[in-house]
């Protein structure tokens, strides 16, 4: 495992983080709880000592299993507990909107606080930006929290440069969680080198773009129930004939340059490109498996160029995440 750090978190941290989306059950199929802790303590057992969650990953239930997880053995002394605030949800229609409102704020850090057992939140991520409420505002309300000493240091996630800019006239930004892997490089244009200029860590989330970077993708894979892949035009004919092509060369170009897999590639990409910590998700155990060859090496400038003429040569009509936005209120 490779450490860093983060403005605001004393602890070193690993470079590779626990995303939770998956055990919060919602737009993926359900959940199994018991399965789910046993997957907690695989990554911390790899080294893993950040866990990403928020409250609307399954409504709740996502950072219920984080805290009973990290309750077992005083394990929350040793992790850096990262979670996200302003979404408001109907869970019974299945409906998310945007909410940074003080009012809502204040509501969300004390039932996370609840449902993760614990007594301080060390990093807390706004989770979309909402225009109706300024974003000075939101920060200067989550600055609050950290002096009340209720979380130790902000972030936010899905922000713009300019949302940014606004949001730090509130508060010291320490974190942004934007997407990122090997298919969806947006922010190399503007917020990657922007984080990086004012010291602000990027802990990005779709390293294995949910799922096809992880090779075991085909033709014939369905998706079922709530799957969020049922609405991503990334999973639709013929786009995802296209990226399953450039998978199939991707994992060739990782066996023979370096003897790793493409899933091992996708995560060293993110790494060599100058992110502080890549969320890595997961829902069962054996998924921890591949982080052990993540690290000891290196991409060279030369592979970071055959990756963007695979890219170029098979996905000629590439899309974002943009998808899962949710809306504002």
């Amino acid at each position: 495992m490779e450490y860093t750090k983060i403005p605001g978190i004393e602890e070193k941290v690993s470079r590779v983080a626990l995303g939770t989306w998956a055990i919060g059950g919602w737009m993926w199929g359900g959940t199994d709880e018991d399965e789910s802790i046993r997957t907690i303590h695989a990554a911390l057992d790899q080294g893993v000592n950040i866990v990403d969650t928020a409250p609307v990953y399954g409504f709740g239930r996502s950072e219920e299993i984080v805290g009973k997880a990290l309750a077992e053995d005083n394990k929350r002394k040793d992790v850096i507990l990262a979670t996200k605030v302003a979404l408001e949800w109907d869970s019974q229609a299945g409906k998310v909107w945007r909410n940074a409102s003080e009012s809502r704020i204040r509501e969300e850090v004390e039932d996370s606080l609840r449902r993760l057992q614990t007594d301080v939140i060390d990093i807390y991520q706004v989770h979309w930006p909402d225009s109706r409420v300024p974003f000075a505002e939101t920060a200067r309300v989550l600055d609050q929290l950290r002096s009340e000493g209720k979380i130790r240091a902000v972030g936010v996630s899905n922000f713009s440069v300019d949302q940014m800019e606004a949001f730090r006239q509130g508060a010291a930004l320490s974190v942004c969680q934007p997407p990122y892997n090997i298919f969806e490089r947006k922010i190399e244009g503007d917020i990657l080198p922007y984080c990086q200029q004012e010291d602000i860590a990027t802990l990005t989330y779709g390293a294995l773009c949910r799922g096809l970077l992880s090779g075991k993708m085909r033709p014939d894979t369905e998706f079922t129930g709530d799957d969020l892949r049922k609405v991503d035009p990334k999973f639709k004919s013929p786009r995802y004939e296209q990226y399953l092509r450039a998978v199939d060369a991707l994992q060739e170009l990782a066996q023979k340059r370096h003897g790793k897999d493409i899933i091992h590639l996708a995560v060293r990409f993110i790494l060599d490109k100058g992110v502080r910590v890549a969320l890595w998700g997961g829902r069962r155990p054996d998924q921890m498996t591949p982080l052990g060859q993540v690290f000891g090496w290196t991409l060279s400038d030369d592979d970071m160029q055959a990756i963007d003429r695979i890219i170029k040569q098979y996905v000629t009509d590439p899309v974002g995440p943009e998808f899962m936005a949710p809306p504002e209120r």
